[in-house]
Formats: structure tokens, sequence, C-alpha cells
């Protein structure tokens, strides 16, 4: 992965890297723990200012989390991170250890190393919407990897297969 700078080209590359989606989403436990789930409800709402949204349901451990921190970071997979995907998919308690998880520090966040694209993210605003929250954060930081994008299609992860 290549640190770039946050410019609109740049934040319109990293969402190009996101076919119907799977990523995981991190924040920080109370004790600098990282805490992730997997995650398709995100969205570029924005180039200037780069924004991005993440609906983060009511009854997952992430949401008083990142209501507490008001920070985030998105890390959209590749097809070589299944694994990452599903460990992230179990509850915390049923998951067991991060040990093989590659994380990298980003901006004031921790996101997921060898990701197409990760982005340190700053809660501007919070909407409730039924039994979700739509926070929406700018995005300090980002970096851009290679791969190819890891897809959630039919309940499967899949590939991007170019015409």
């Amino acid at each position: 992965m290549t640190a770039v700078p946050v410019t609109n080209q740049n934040f319109r590359m990293a969402w190009s890297q996101f076919g119907t989606g799977v990523t995981v989403i991190t924040t920080l436990e109370p004790g600098g723990k990282v805490h992730g789930m997997t995650a398709n409800g995100v969205v570029s709402v924005s180039l200037d200012p780069p924004l991005a949204l993440a609906c983060i349901g009511h009854n997952r451990n992430s949401y008083p989390l990142i209501k507490m921190n008001q920070r985030f970071a998105i890390s959209i997979l590749n097809t070589e991170q299944r694994n990452v995907a599903i460990h992230y998919t179990n509850p915390p308690v049923q998951r067991g250890p991060d040990d093989a998880i590659p994380f990298v520090k980003l901006g004031e966040s921790m996101a997921i190393g060898g990701s197409l694209a990760a982005m340190d993210c700053r809660v501007i605003s919070e909407h409730e919407e039924g039994d979700h929250t739509l926070f929406v954060a700018e995005v300090e930081q980002l970096v851009l990897g290679e791969g190819e994008p890891m897809l959630w299609m039919q309940g499967k992860f899949g590939r991007f297969t170019a015409d």
C-alpha cells in the first residue's frame, strides 16, 4: 500500500475499488484494542470535501464505540482477504483472537493492512434512521493498495470479472 494525498482524484480512485463491496470498519475499544466488523453499508458521499458514510446497526458492538470515538477506518478488502471478512462477520465472543489480522496505523485509526484502499474517518454528523445510525465522516487520510476487489453477492463472496 502506498500513502497518497487525499485529493478528489485519489478519493474517487479509492472508491472505484469498491464493487458491491466487502469492507471492514474498525474503531478502537477503551484500552486501545482494535474492534472491527465486516460491512457493505458504506458509500462515498462527496469528493469536496471527501466524505464517506457508514451505516451501523444499533445492535452491533461497533455502534457504541464509533459513537464514543467519533472516528473509524474503512478498509476495502481484496479477494485474498476472505479470512479477514469472515473473521469479522462473527460476534466478538465467537471469533477468537485478532492475531492473524494485519493491522496498520492510518492517521488516528487502525486499518486492515494489504487492503485495496483504507480511509481514516472523523465523524462530522450522525443521522438515526430506524435501527441504524448513518455516520457521515470526513476522510482525513487514505492509502491505496493493489489487487482484485472482493465482492458480496447472493450471499457469497466473489470476484469482479471485466468484460
